[in-house]
């Protein structure tokens, strides 16, 4: 938490004068450990809550009891997944200007309307008095949803002082004070009928909340437990969540928020059921498959699933790895005394974050679209898109609709003066919520443009068609007008049809009926070296489901950085305290992000099954990489120590790990 403020005309002053300040703290008992933060007699992170339990979480679905009683065997498992640094290139930072009594706030934020909102609140001011902009923002993964103290307390001096304050964050303190991700630790029990088929699922888990709930830190662990049966028919499930106050930085969203750790569990306990079996592990899967015929299919946890066709995901990606002929060359590897193995990770995901209902809160988008008198076309969205190509995607969406280039259309986003209203990013929702909001009022303009044309052509405005620009009648590209034509009639309004009103633009407010669920298959090929312990990841294959794809650049591009960060949460990163809570991964030294050369060039394709649930048809990509990756590396790793009678690792796994677990089995 901040202590003291520290303001002066220069960077340096700042932190000569930072050094000046001593600070009299007394020692108090820490915990560290969210388990132990959970037993009697632990230290108090809050006075007022003796147990350190900020909230419990539990749901039961089916007859759990019958299903464990007739199983074959009953598989068991414990998961970790760590604290992890969202680590965006750009750290937070923000500049606040205060004149005439209105508040100008530049901020590397994901949802600038909130930031508006909660300034408004912290700091007593009325909305109307207060512009947030977010310019193009250097990544966030979730950690910047919401409002820091620092940046309240740069608009607060602002204010104070009528001069400009800005404020940038360095990377330790992003490391130290940026929120963390995942930090979950869960116990699994599956119960599995003598053909393989799934029959009820137990997890119980405790959540490591950090010192202080922030934006979104109690959800992530919530939404892991809607996905804990994943891609597969699982008749009876129950989760149970415990969240743990300890002394440590907060946790919160981190790309993917739950569905990652939702889907570890599940994956990896769908390999320990095969070994357990003698299966193969695609076989497994296969059998236990949600069908193409189930869909909508409604979970134990209750969400519905809109769409899926998982098999021909599998195969799609079996193909691309020539799975005989893998199972045949790692047969021939341990003759030789190799370690060499294959990971599989069948995963699903909610994406389109929103409905309002049913997330309790603003879940829907705005955009707009409107035709200058010269013909060129600008496209508002309430969507701030930080890295991921946003205003290219929703330009092709504009471009499409009006028969123009996508040159020719102005996205703009990200300033509270400018655009009314808005969500902003997160929960993989920017073309399949964003996108939607400016199909819908793209195709608004569009009807409006066309019933302007036929009036100018003295034709019917369904036998006016779009092409390259130009509105024309069907069959006659000659009789035509362009559209600079349309929208200057549009706006001098002298020559409308009768009733029309001047102006050629629309806007749209979409709130998706439900989440869409995007779906995948990754396959992980990796070599560990006994000597030391190390992990060569040879292939990465990705065979990715997200409905209806508007752009596939965008698209490998979303997944490129999401399976690089799911594969480091695998292998490298970890967010490490000692028991006196001191921060140990403190700087890029210590905290093991991966470099390009770390990775393999992965091999990416993709099928379709849309969505009913918005127009485009798109379900959504952000978070699929993050989603899927882990356990795909985790389980090669596994199968590649199998031989040994090595069943389970905690992430990440580092070189050191495997050594003493390879040194342990080999006593």
């Amino acid at each position: 938490d901040p202590v003291a403020l520290v303001l002066a005309a220069e960077k340096y002053q700042t932190r000569d004068a930072a050094d000046l300040i001593r600070v009299d703290y007394d020692p108090l008992p820490v915990v560290t450990d969210p388990e132990a933060a959970l037993l009697p007699g632990a230290p108090q992170v809050h006075l007022d809550l003796p147990d350190n339990l900020a909230y419990e979480h539990s749901w039961t679905t089916g007859d759990l009891e019958a299903a464990f009683a007739k199983a074959e065997r009953v598989v068991e498992g414990r998961f970790v997944n760590q604290r992890l640094a969202p680590l965006p290139l750009e750290p937070r930072g923000c500049l606040a200007l205060y004149q005439g009594g209105a508040l100008t706030f530049w901020t590397s934020t994901q949802m600038p309307h909130r930031a508006k909102s909660m300034l408004a609140e912290t700091l007593d001011l009325p909305e109307h008095q207060i512009r947030v902009i977010a310019p193009e923002v250097g990544g966030g993964f979730g950690c910047k949803v919401g409002l820091y103290d620092e940046e309240v307390l740069a608009a607060f001096a602002a204010i104070k002082l009528g001069r400009p304050v800005k404020w940038i964050e360095t990377r330790s303190e992003s490391l130290a004070a940026t929120t963390h991700g995942r930090g979950q630790t869960h116990e699994a029990e599956l119960a599995v009928a003598r053909d393989g088929t799934f029959l009820a699922l137990r997890v119980r888990g405790v959540a490591d909340l950090g010192a202080c709930l922030e934006a979104f830190t109690a959800g992530p662990p919530l939404l892991c437990g809607r996905l804990i049966t994943g891609a597969y028919r699982i008749p009876a499930a129950s989760y149970a969540l415990r969240g743990a106050f300890t002394n440590k930085t907060p946790t919160a969203a981190y790309r993917g928020a739950g569905r990652p750790e939702g889907s570890f569990i599940i994956e990896r306990m769908a390999d320990l059921a095969a070994a357990e079996l003698g299966m193969d592990p695609v076989e497994i899967r296969k059998k236990n498959f949600i069908r193409p015929e189930d869909f909508p299919y409604k979970t134990p946890s209750g969400l519905t699933y809109d769409s899926g066709r998982y098999a021909l995901t599998l195969d799609k990606a079996l193909e691309i790895l020539d799975y005989p002929k893998f199972r045949s060359e790692q047969a021939q590897a341990r003759k030789e005394g190799r370690y060499v193995g294959v990971g599989f990770s069948t995963f699903v995901e909610t994406a389109s974050t929103g409905p309002s209902a049913k997330m309790a809160f603003q879940g829907h988008e705005y955009g707009a679209v409107r035709v200058e008198p010269s013909g060129r076309v600008t496209a508002l969205t309430g969507t701030s898109p930080h890295g991921q190509g946003g205003a290219t995607t929703f330009a092709q969406i504009v471009a499409d609709a009006l028969g123009v280039t996508p040159e020719d259309v102005t996205v703009l986003h990200g300033d509270t003066a400018v655009i009314p209203t808005g969500f902003g990013t997160g929960g993989s929702r920017g073309a399949s919520v964003g996108g939607a909001a400016i199909h819908v009022a793209a195709g608004r303009v569009r009807e409006k443009a066309q019933r302007i044309a036929a009036h100018l052509l003295e034709a019917a405005p369904e036998d006016i068609a779009v092409t390259d620009g130009k509105f024309h009648v069907k069959g006659l590209p000659d009789r035509a007008v362009t559209l600079r034509e349309v929208a200057q009639t549009a706006h001098r309004a002298a020559n409308l049809p009768p009733g029309m009103e001047p102006g050629l633009d629309a806007s749209h407010i979409f709130d998706p009926p439900d989440f869409t669920i995007p779906f995948g298959v990754y396959i992980a090929v990796v070599e560990v070296l006994p000597e030391s312990g190390e992990v060569r990841l040879l292939r990465f294959i990705g065979v990715d489901d997200v409905g209806t794809v508007i752009n596939p650049l965008l698209l490998k591009g979303q997944l490129h950085g999401g399976i690089a960060q799911g594969i480091a949460q695998a292998l490298w990163e970890e967010i490490v305290y000692d028991e006196g809570g001191q921060l140990l991964s403190g700087s890029l030294m210590e905290y093991a992000a991966p470099k390009a050369p770390d990775l393999p060039m992965f091999e990416l394709d993709h099928t379709v099954t849309p969505t009913p649930h918005n127009p485009l048809g798109a379900k959504g990509v952000g978070e699929a990489g993050c989603v899927g990756a882990p356990q795909a590396v985790v389980n090669a790793v596994l199968d590649a120590l199998s031989p040994l009678g090595i069943k389970s690792l905690d992430m990440p796994l580092r070189p050191e790990k495997i050594w003493r677990a390879i040194e342990t089995a080999g006593r």
